[in-house]
């Protein structure tokens, strides 16, 4: 996932989202029309700019990481396309919360 946008380094307090994908087949195995289909406001991290720079002029550092959950708000974020795929471009402040896993 990665070595594919590895040319594309967010800057500042920008964060690169690829979102998730929502179920193509119910448990049963039934398709589910595209249309039919959630718009999921899940995401992963894929590349994390240094953070914004405060009044001295010092970076301050994003809340995220690669690899890190999130939750992604309903409208917003820049859309880029790599290969066919398509990834989101947001600030770290318009993120909306990490998802852990417990």
């Amino acid at each position: 996932m990665a070595t594919k946008v590895r040319n594309i380094v967010p800057l500042l307090d920008r964060v690169l989202v690829q979102r998730i994908k929502a179920q193509e087949k119910t448990s049963s195995g039934i398709l589910i029309p595209e249309k039919a289909q959630e718009a999921l406001n899940e995401g992963y991290v894929v590349a994390v700019g240094k953070g914004a720079l405060n009044k001295d002029g010092a970076h301050i550092a994003p809340q995220v990481n690669v690899g890190d959950k999130v939750l992604l708000p309903a409208y917003g974020g820049s859309n880029v396309k790599v290969n066919g795929e398509e990834y989101f471009l947001f600030r770290d402040s318009e993120l909306l919360a990490k998802v852990t896993e417990e």
